[in-house]
């Protein structure tokens, strides 16, 4: 079992990487998140760079959106390796909720749209 870590380098950042994966990427959604996902670029990247959003539409006080955003980083960080892949991958996972919900369901969904971001780079592989 490797370090429960949630380094920089697994950060999504790079505006071009970013366009990328929205424009080009694949997508589904499971309450409370939509997932869009993309083979990464770089074949030598040593991890999966996920990028992590929470609407100012749905959450006006940004107080609210940061506690949202801690709870996703947090399940991410505790199940990232149940995203075994032989490709790297760029994550975007989105939270489409107008409310903010426990960091149990946040951490039992997460866990699913792993398993299913695994299940769907299986057939393609």
């Amino acid at each position: 079992m490797g370090k429960h870590t949630f380094s920089k380098h697994e950060k999504l950042t790079k505006e071009n990487w970013i366009k990328e994966l929205f424009e080009r990427g694949s997508s589904f959604n499971l309450y409370p998140f939509r997932l869009i996902f993309r083979a990464h670029p770089d074949l030598e990247s040593p991890t999966h760079q996920v990028l992590i959003t929470v609407s100012s539409r749905n959450f006006k006080r940004a107080v609210d959106r940061n506690s949202v955003k801690r709870r996703i980083r947090e399940a991410y960080r505790l199940n990232k390796e149940s995203l075994i892949t032989p490709k790297k991958l760029l994550l975007a996972y989105i939270y489409v909720a107008k409310e903010i919900l426990p960091s149990a369901i946040i951490h039992e969904n997460l866990i699913r749209a792993n398993e299913i971001i695994v299940r769907r780079n299986e057939k393609v592989s």
